[in-house]
């Protein structure tokens, strides 16, 4: 039998969805596996098969023989990571997936690498590519100046910390944003964190996100977007983006890449410093990026490219990088619109609700293009907003 299908992890209803979508529609087989019986994913009339499999949080040595067991289809051509906690197992165990199946994903040194921004800064530095300034918490004298302690780590493991067991799995901790007139709880802070945390400089200015996929350090396509609004007015996932093309931001991302020698997909954030006008990288995401949908509206099928590596086939035509195309995640646009009523920041001032609506208003009628609601394709749109409002 030829290996045609794909197993498509239930991370975020967009990615997931977006995926099986992309792929379904060329014909290409999906099987969607999640812990839960009750996803968006699973309802997308483009998933051809679902499957139960254990939760990676509670039991990763099961979600690693359960994504292995299915790797063994002889139906099987690759897996797509999603979340942090697929490429990990990905990565951790390339050696014994590829005996099946094709791994287009990074190595574990340099997943490792991209997880703990400790270390992604210092290669990114090392390539000459501008970081914000920033600090392990513990080493930090002035405390008086705007601040974001946030999580060294995008994913953290007992593998990536000493006196811990390989496999378990930490919490990362939450971000939290300090003005100049904060008197903080340094030692409460501390102690919220199972690690020392990241002390960093707040940057303002323009958040971009690039979403690449490379063949052992070569750039097979990348596509770039600019980040409108996120969930929060302050910050936050992206929920309505737009495509870009800048080559300035092109090179950043390629030159930090082939430091890495990175193989697979990748989402790199990045955001333009407001008074220097440089570009500062912000982390990568070592998988498959929550918007992806925008790239596909934009003719840059991300999900059937990876299909084509996975098969050894990188003889495709990605087109052109244009500019304008907007998407939207229309359940993070009304997140956006509740902090706005809802929520202060330090660091941020809030805008007005009127001018707010008005522009989310304006975009929704020009650019009507969606992460999730899709016409032929409405049920996963109709399940994610009852998650939502439940």
């Amino acid at each position: 039998m030829e290996r045609q299908s794909v197993v498509v992890p239930a991370a975020t209803a967009t990615s997931a969805v977006a995926v099986h979508r992309s792929l379904g529609r060329r014909g290409i087989p999906t099987i969607a596996v999640s812990e839960s019986d009750d996803v968006p994913s699973f309802s997308t009339r483009y998933c051809e098969e679902t499957v139960s499999v254990p939760s990676p949080s509670d039991d990763l040595s099961g979600y690693r023989e359960a994504l292995l067991s299915l790797a063994k289809r002889p139906d099987v051509r690759t897996i797509v990571p999603l979340r942090e906690s697929d490429i990990f197992v990905l990565s951790k165990y390339r050696d014994a997936f590829a005996e099946h199946i094709a791994t287009p994903w990074p190595p574990f040194e340099t997943l490792r690498t991209v997880h703990d921004r400790e270390r992604l800064f210092d290669e990114a530095r090392a390539a000459g590519v501008p970081v914000p300034e920033t600090d392990l918490f513990d080493d930090v004298d002035d405390w008086q100046r705007e601040l974001v302690i946030k999580p060294r780590f995008a994913f953290a493991a007992g593998d990536y910390l000493p006196d811990r067991d390989d496999e378990e799995i930490l919490d990362i901790g939450s971000t939290r944003f300090l003005s100049p007139d904060d008197d903080p709880d340094l030692d409460d802070i501390r102690s919220s964190f199972d690690y020392t945390p990241h002390v960093q400089q707040y940057v303002r200015g323009t958040e971009y996100s690039v979403g690449v996929l490379y063949d052992a350090g070569e750039p097979v396509v990348s596509a770039h977007k600019r980040i409108i609004r996120g969930v929060k007015y302050y910050c936050g996932p992206s929920v309505c983006h737009e495509q870009v093309d800048s080559p300035e931001l092109e090179e950043t991302v390629r030159t930090l890449l082939e430091q890495l020698d990175w193989h697979g997909p990748a989402d790199v954030d990045i955001i333009r410093d407001g008074e220097t006008g440089e570009f500062k990288l912000l982390e990568i995401n070592p998988r498959f990026w929550a918007t992806v949908a925008n790239e596909i509206h934009a003719g840059f099928d991300f999900p059937y490219y990876y299909w084509c590596l996975a098969g050894n086939d990188t003889d495709f035509t990605a087109p052109d990088r244009g500019t304008g195309n907007q998407s939207h995640y229309l359940m993070g646009e009304l997140s956006h619109l509740q902090s706005v009523l809802t929520t202060d920041h330090p660091l941020s001032e809030r805008p007005s609700l009127l001018g707010t609506s008005w522009e989310q208003l304006r975009s929704l009628a020009s650019q009507p293009r969606f992460d999730l609601f899709a016409l032929d394709d409405p049920r996963p749109f109709v399940h994610d907003v009852v998650d939502n409002v439940r």
